[in-house]
């Protein structure tokens, strides 16, 4: 028998108790530490809550002003240069997301802190205006959504996205999207615009067929069927669109590869990404809490699936092997997408951003002349 210490066994103590509960629409249960903030947090964001006043803690909308708006990404694992969030957290909840460890930096949890203190950038389209009237700047495509979802809850109520998609029209600058959410659908006059003129693409993320399955892993975000709709308008008003299977999980959300891109093929999509989960940082506690709470009958088996495709271990920082995993399952994972894009004609063409409508400040003052 092996011996642990009184702290893992407190520990498994109060999971074991926190197990018998799960909090609606939210996909962490608990508050892990931050490792920036020298305070001891309760893992359980509830404690003190009686039960049935458990939707107690609802999501709160903080706004903040930061000083730039763009980030440049250093990650050859990504196909773009730059990112833009407008939003820091994510109402979306999904559980596997790596953002989560992200905010930590801004004081919070990655647990429910991430999907319930959201940080507003009410500033970011004026940020974005005056970078694209730089003279420093040189045109290159901006993805929306490289670390938070750019069309979560929130942009229903502040519209900060709509708002970036104008500047980007109005300086007719190359931009990105990746969502999860049929609320993209609201800024078709603007995305139609800029297709038109080749500066658009957008990605949907979809990685499974069942919704059963998405309510758990994903409870804030829109459904299946809304989202595979969502897919179809946007192609059917010519705007690029590709489809992000990710992240695919052993054991949760493998079995339907071949069904999710047959589907995926009858809409139009000829674009189809996949990336293998890992779980950096916190996000490894959080994903095995949510684990044993949805799935105790097989929790431990995705965790060991997940370990195996990550040299032993679910965290994985290794750059051109983070995001695809190795060893026997990641390749059976693989050959299914290579057999299902053969059978289903997925060609993977990239679209190309047209660069030569941006001009920069001394461009346009110079064709007035």
């Amino acid at each position: 028998m092996s011996i642990i210490s009184s702290f893992q066994l407190f520990k498994m103590i109060q999971l074991q108790v926190l197990n018998n509960e799960k909090l609606k629409g939210r996909g962490a249960y608990i508050n892990t530490p931050n490792r920036f903030v020298n305070e001891i947090r309760d893992l359980d964001p509830y404690n003190g809550f009686a039960v049935e006043d458990r939707e107690a803690i609802k999501t709160d909308y903080i706004e903040v002003f930061p000083k730039t708006i763009v980030n440049k990404v250093e990650n050859d694992d990504v196909p773009f240069d730059y990112s833009l969030n407008p939003y820091q957290g994510c109402e979306h909840g999904c559980t596997y997301c790596y953002a989560r460890n992200s905010h930590n930096y801004w004081g919070y949890s990655a647990g429910l802190d991430f999907e319930s203190k959201i940080l507003v950038k009410k500033n970011a389209p004026q940020l974005l205006d005056a970078l694209l009237s730089s003279k420093r700047w040189k045109a290159s495509t901006i993805m929306m959504s490289g670390n938070t979802d750019c069309y979560q809850p929130a942009d229903a109520q502040f519209q900060i996205t709509r708002e970036l998609l104008k500047v980007f029209l109005k300086h007719k600058h190359p931009v990105s999207i990746l969502t999860k959410n049929s609320l993209i659908l609201r800024d078709m006059d603007i995305i139609t615009q800029l297709q038109k003129l080749d500066l658009i693409s957008v990605a949907i993320s979809i990685n499974t067929l069942d919704d059963k399955v998405r309510q758990k892993l994903e409870p804030r975000t829109s459904s299946i069927a809304k989202r595979l709709e969502t897919v179809k308008t946007l192609i059917e008003h010519h705007v690029p669109t590709s489809v992000l299977v990710a992240p695919i999980i052993p054991g949760i959300n493998d079995i339907d590869i071949l069904p999710l891109v047959k589907k995926l093929s009858s809409l139009g999509v000829r674009s189809i990404h996949h990336i293998i989960v890992r779980l950096n940082g916190d996000v490894g506690e959080i994903f095995t809490d949510w684990l044993t709470r949805n799935y105790p009958d097989r929790g431990q088996k995705v965790i060991n699936k997940i370990k195996n495709m990550h040299g032993g271990v679910v965290s994985d920082s290794r750059a051109g092997i983070r995001m695809k995993g190795e060893g026997i399952i990641a390749e059976m994972i693989h050959q299914q997408f290579s057999l299902a894009k053969k059978l289903y004609m997925i060609d993977n063409k990239p679209f190309k951003f047209n660069m030569n409508w941006y001009k920069g400040p001394k461009e346009l003052q110079l064709s007035l002349f």
